[in-house]
C-alpha cells in the first residue's frame, strides 16, 4: 500500500486570450477586456492588482502596436490567473530588436516625450521578462501577485 499523495496545486487555474488589431484601437480594448476579465474573476476593479494590470496591459499593448506591429497582423493578450497572481502576456509578431528586459531598462532623458512604459512595467510588476516567441516575434510576460489568490480557486468564473 503506497502512501497519500500530496494535493498538487493546478498551474494555471483561468486563462483569457485574444488578438487584437494593431492599433490604438486595439490596445485601448486590450486594457478594457483585462480589468473586465479580472473583474469576472473576482478581483475587483480599482483593487490594486486590477489598477497594477490595467497599468501594465496598457503599456504593453500600446509598445505592441507602436514598436512590434507588422502590417496585417495582430498582436495577442493573454491573461493568466496562476498560483499567487495574475500573468499578463503581450505577444507581437515583429522580430529584430528586442525590448530591454528588467535588469537593462534605463529612464529616458527628463524632456524626452516617450520611453517609459517599460519603466511603468518594471516599478508595478512583480516580475517580468521578455521571450523570442517562434515563428518571429516577441512576448512580453508580466506577473503581478494576487494577496488571497486561493480564495479565488475555488469561486466560479
Amino acid at each position: 500500500m503506497s502512501a497519500p499523495s500530496a494535493p498538487q496545486l493546478p498551474v494555471t487555474v483561468r486563462m483569457f486570450r485574444q488578438r487584437l488589431s494593431a492599433t490604438p484601437r486595439g490596445a485601448r480594448l486590450a486594457r478594457r477586456l483585462a480589468v473586465g476579465q479580472l473583474n469576472a474573476w473576482h478581483i475587483p476593479y480599482g483593487s490594486d492588482a486590477s489598477e497594477a494590470v490595467a497599468l501594465i496591459v496598457a503599456e504593453l499593448a500600446a509598445n505592441a502596436v507602436t514598436h512590434g506591429r507588422v502590417p496585417g497582423r495582430d498582436f495577442e493578450l493573454r491573461l493568466s490567473l496562476v498560483p499567487g497572481s495574475v500573468r499578463v502576456e503581450v505577444t507581437d509578431s515583429r522580430s529584430g530588436s528586442r525590448p530591454p528586459g528588467p535588469k537593462d531598462v534605463q529612464a529616458p532623458f527628463p524632456l524626452a516625450e516617450s520611453g517609459r512604459g517599460l519603466l511603468v512595467v518594471d516599478a508595478v510588476a512583480d516580475r517580468w521578462e521578455v521571450l523570442d516567441r517562434e515563428p518571429p516575434g516577441k512576448t512580453v510576460r508580466a506577473e503581478v501577485d494576487v494577496p488571497q489568490w486561493w480564495s479565488l480557486v475555488g469561486r466560479r468564473g
